[in-house]
């Protein structure tokens, strides 16, 4: 699938242009997040987190139903999920983790995150399986580092756990008919089978319990849960509900997705301090040319990369407001102001290097020793 206009272009495999987000909604045929269902999340758990209050994560599909389940006694699990390719794991990659750790914490439920070792390839984004391998270690190491609950999250590859998901990939793929994948997806002449068949395997965790999956993603992987819903009820399962996010910009500007092929303007989970501190002191600001006009005249945090990072890494609010406020008002200059966010930045890097220390052993929890992790390596898929 598709989803352009004004120059942007939005797809799985694919994100460029400068992304109008309220086409999205309609063109995807997803919900806006209401201030009601934040309400609900609070009084369910007790706090909403900043990714939701700020509309970073600003769709869904059912989220309302999961919600619903959840507050008449029943239970939803939670499914994500990273495809590593040639570039190391980056700040973008982050986000979708960061918010899937609040809401396992904050609900007390399952999680299934998902490495697709072989999605890349298939898409002809990297030229061999050896360059994913060699980038699989590390994301699993950060993944291990970023707190999940070792007994409630069960990591995977899919070419170490395809025995387990083969079952029911065949079941899901039989149930694709060419014709809606092409629809949904945009697959061309020159599309490999294996990316064609892809979706099938992508689908199989929502199929991990019998009861519903919230997927907290990017907007762009839309498409693989609308053809979920589509078919879920027909083999006995529920239909997914998704959190969708808008795309974390890169420090080049406040539009667009970040991106490995943009080093320069794309913090990496593996780099270090000082590198850390010159790409965001580099970063795009709208502020004034001199100091002078930015005290006069003020700037502009609407269309400034670093005011849209402080967003995602400022958790208080107020602190936000007066970000912004003291940027209008030309009482924040922007050097001032990126050293405020070097410290948020850093010190979510801290957190996970901190964490690292104990990388190898949360790894092994998680993928194998875990409780949730133990049963899912003698899970087999239900079928007729």
């Amino acid at each position: 699938m598709k989803a352009f206009g004004n120059g942007f272009v939005v797809t799985p495999w694919e994100v460029e242009g400068e992304v109008d987000y309220e086409k999205l909604l309609a063109y995807f045929g997803v919900d806006r997040i209401t201030d009601e269902m934040l309400g609900r999340v609070e009084r369910l758990v007790g706090d909403v987190h900043p990714f939701l209050r700020r509309q970073i994560f600003y769709a869904h599909r059912d989220f309302n139903v999961a919600l619903d389940e959840y507050s008449s006694g029943g239970r939803f699990f939670l499914y994500t999920g990273i495809a590593p390719s040639k570039g190391p794991m980056h700040f973008g990659h982050l986000v979708p983790f960061l918010f899937t750790r609040w809401l396992q914490k904050a609900f007390n439920v399952n999680l299934y995150i998902m490495v697709p070792d072989e999605e890349k390839y298939l898409a002809k984004k990297v030229d061999s399986l050896r360059a994913v391998d060699e980038r699989v270690a590390d994301v699993e190491r950060i993944i291990s580092a970023l707190g999940f609950d070792p007994d409630r999250t069960f990591l995977f590859r899919d070419r170490e756990y395809i025995a387990h998901l083969y079952d029911a990939a065949v079941v899901v793929a039989r149930r694709i008919n060419y014709s809606v994948a092409r629809a949904v997806f945009g697959f061309r002449g020159d599309t490999s089978i294996g990316l064609v068949f892809y979706p099938a395997l992508q689908i199989v965790p929502t199929l991990f319990e019998r009861s519903r999956s919230v997927i907290p993603c990017a907007i762009d992987q839309d498409p693989y849960w609308r053809i979920q819903r589509d078919i879920a009820e027909k083999i006995g399962y529920k239909k997914a509900s998704t959190i969708l996010s808008k795309f974390m910009p890169g420090l080049d500007g406040p539009s667009g997705k970040m991106s490995a092929s943009k080093p320069d303007s794309t913090i990496f989970v593996t780099d270090d301090p000082e590198t850390v501190r010159r790409k965001i002191m580099n970063a795009y600001t709208s502020g004034q040319p001199t100091v002078a006009e930015q005290r006069e005249k003020g700037g502009n945090p609407d269309t400034c990369s670093v005011y849209k990072w402080h967003s995602l890494f400022t958790p208080d609010d107020e602190e936000l407001v007066d970000i912004f406020s003291d940027c209008r008002a030309g009482n924040l200059l922007c050097g001032d102001c990126k050293l405020r966010l070097l410290k948020r930045v850093q010190g979510v890097l801290d957190e996970i290097r901190e964490n690292q220390k104990n990388a190898e052993r949360n790894l092994k929890m998680i993928k194998y020793e875990g409780e949730l992790a133990t049963r899912m390596w003698d899970w087999k898929f239900e079928y007729d």
